[in-house]
């Protein structure tokens, strides 16, 4: 019996000293349809693929979907606040995709930068890193507005010092393969694509701090 004994405190010794295991690091996704799984049935949104993806190179971590089909800039400019009053514990990455649906609908782009600009400094002054994933103007739009809508991006990322994925659909544009019928929103391949482009520029953000 005292050999047991000796076992049982040596094993009540070891999980006291144990360093506690680190909760999931959380991720929010907050964006609009490309990053809410518009039309794609459960698991193939780009939510549960970066978090498989994530959890596939040891990164603990559990992705929230915070995106809206159908929101402008000015939309999510909108709800960041409850979004981030909903949420259990203080995110430690949020990436931020919005702006397509002003381009598709031709909206200023001074507006866009604007509610961006407010989004970005309400995160930042929270202290929560963020990873901004850029747009680009269709073509149809003509090369004035596509100058004044691409330039958002790089210019936010570096007045707040936040990482820069430049085009958030990089790798499927011009596919129909890796879209849905409405050769917008991606398809499961297609959301696959994505994930692995954006992937390296998001786990380092985890890791590494």
């Amino acid at each position: 019996m005292t050999l047991i004994r000796r076992l049982l405190a040596l094993l009540a010794l070891a999980l006291i000293s144990a360093p506690a295991q680190a909760a999931d690091k959380l991720v929010v996704a907050f964006g609009d349809s490309l990053m809410a799984g518009y039309q794609l049935p459960p698991g193939q949104g780009f939510v549960p693929q970066l978090e498989a993806a994530l959890r596939r190179q040891g990164v603990a971590a559990r992705v929230h979907n915070a995106a809206v089909s159908g929101d402008t800039t000015a939309q999510g400019r909108a709800r960041l606040d409850w979004v981030l009053a909903a949420l259990k514990a203080k995110p430690d990455l949020v990436i931020v995709e919005l702006g397509a649906n002003d381009m598709l609908r031709g909206l200023d782009p001074g507006n866009a930068e604007a509610n961006l600009d407010a989004v970005l400094a309400e995160l930042t002054g929270r202290r929560i890193p963020v990873l901004l994933a850029g747009m680009m103007a269709a073509p149809n739009l003509g090369p004035d507005y596509a100058r004044r809508f691409d330039m958002i991006y790089p210019r936010l990322a570096k007045k707040y010092r936040v990482p820069l994925y430049p085009f958030f659909l990089q790798g499927i544009i011009g596919d129909r393969s890796l879209h849905i019928g409405d050769a917008i929103h991606p398809n499961r391949a297609g959301v696959s694509v994505i994930v692995r482009g954006i992937l390296p520029r998001v786990k380092p953000l985890l890791t590494q701090r």
